[in-house]
């Protein structure tokens, strides 16, 4: 059960805990509206605090995001309409669709990309020695990308930094979002991830790569940051690679070993994974806190924190609740390391493989058949599916009084209520229907408290 000594270890990590991500009011500029025939012209027209409204239509030509530089209270937007007809973005052989070059404070909303098919990234920020920093995606329809595992829907493949990435919809894609390089030498840093529904990837639903050290760059944030992934929907259901070409849904990479950005980590909260016929559900290493998630595999693994191109680190895993038709969660430990403490608590899990024995302490952990004696409604169908916990079953096998608040939203359940006293599983203990069933759908955002 949990124990009070757990409190420990969070002071400790309260001492590493900030994190990113605040907003920033946008001064008006001037107004553009543009269609398929003249807004590669408006685009550069484009100043600090410009409104660049396109049009429905087909558009056939691309969006290049070249040397455009908003500013922090001034952003540029490119928007198409919030309703009714979209603007559409088509593929051209040999150019991605959306390609970013030195730019900043630009956000781009509500445009569909179709890919045809073709060979070539919904959105890729292009050239190791480019950058591109503070640029939102919002609301994109990503289709039509999955001509083979290494086409992407959006990529960076510069350094980028304080991007945000929300509320879109990518569809069997190569892969869904690759964000940094595979040599490590185009680092993510401090991005936000969330209410994004990536589904039906051949390979990763996203992937962020590990890291090497950092370039020194103009604007590029020091000290300690967070890459934040919360309230996604990612899943592999359909359409995955097998054999050697399988991917996990989600993968993160190690941060820099040394200096700038040593100390960075994940917070990976409030996310619906769902289901991965041939790998795992969740693959990290580095400094992760996974938290606050359900993860639902009838197929095989669910968690796994592990070395990929380095090991894991401080790592923190609470308040998940997991079904798994393969292993449960499974973490390589590091050997008797005080500097990179490590602590699996306070989850529920169902799974054929058992948790490794040392994790038994603090969490709730049967056989896969056993989740219908704690759980409302496990194995129903999406739409139907109550992960919640099912009467008084599960209260008696908690103890402790536990506080998981050094991290963002940690007292806050799946939905974005209150955990309440003594906690285990991704919903507070008295839940008896959560307020959104798990579906394949953009999820929706959390009821203000």
């Amino acid at each position: 059960m949990i124990k009070s000594s757990h409190i420990l270890f969070f002071h400790f990590l309260l001492a590493l805990t900030g994190v990113i991500v605040g907003s920033t009011s946008a001064s008006a500029g001037a107004s553009y509206t543009a269609n398929p025939d003249n807004y590669l012209a408006r685009l550069k027209m484009l100043e600090p605090g410009a409104y660049l409204r396109l049009l429905p239509g087909e558009y056939k030509n691309g969006l290049p995001i070249h040397y455009l530089r908003g500013a922090a209270q001034a952003p540029i937007m490119i928007s198409g309409p919030e309703r009714g007809p979209r603007a559409v973005f088509v593929a051209r052989p040999g150019h991605n669709t959306i390609s970013i070059i030195n730019s900043s404070y630009v956000a781009i909303r509500n445009l569909d990309l179709d890919g045809r098919h073709l060979p070539v990234d919904g959105v890729k920020c292009e050239g190791h020695a480019n950058w591109a920093h503070h640029i939102t995606l919002d609301g994109l329809r990503v289709i039509g990308h999955g001509n083979n595992q290494q086409t992407v829907g959006i990529s960076t493949k510069c350094p980028a930094w304080g991007w945000i990435i929300r509320n879109n919809v990518i569809e069997g894609a190569g892969t869904g979002l690759y964000l940094g390089n595979s040599d490590g030498h185009a680092p993510f840093i401090a991005g936000l991830i969330e209410h994004n529904l990536v589904v039906d990837t051949l390979g990763y639903n996203l992937q962020i790569k590990h890291q090497q050290s950092r370039p020194l760059l103009p604007e590029m944030p020091d000290g300690r940051n967070a890459t934040i992934i919360r309230h996604n929907v990612f899943s592999k259901a359909n359409g995955g690679s097998s054999q050697k070409m399988a991917r996990p849904n989600v993968l993160v990479g190690h941060w820099p070993l040394t200096g700038s950005g040593a100390d960075d980590r994940y917070l990976v909260y409030g996310n619906f994974f769902y289901q991965n016929p041939h790998e795992s559900l969740f693959q990290g290493e580095g400094n992760i806190a996974l938290y606050n998630n359900l993860f639902v595999n009838h197929f095989g693994n669910a968690i796994r924190i592990q070395p990929h191109n380095d090991t894991a680190r401080i790592i923190s895993v609470f308040y998940n609740t997991v079904i798994a038709n393969g292993s449960g969660i499974t973490l390589s430990q590091r050997e008797h390391d005080p500097a990179y403490p490590q602590l699996v608590t306070a989850n529920m899990v169902f799974a054929r493989s058992r948790m490794r024995d040392a994790f038994l302490e603090g969490n709730l952990v049967g056989e896969l058949n056993e989740a219908s004696d704690f759980l409302s409604r496990p194995f129903a169908p999406l739409g139907e599916m109550n992960l919640a916990p099912a009467g008084g079953n599960v209260r008696e096998h908690v103890e402790g009084n536990v506080h998981f608040d050094i991290y963002p939203d940690a007292d806050l359940d799946f939905d974005g209520d209150l955990h309440g006293k003594g906690g285990i599983g991704a919903y507070a203990l008295d839940k008896v229907r959560p307020r959104w069933a798990p579906m394949l759908e953009i999820k929706p955002a959390p009821v203000a408290q």
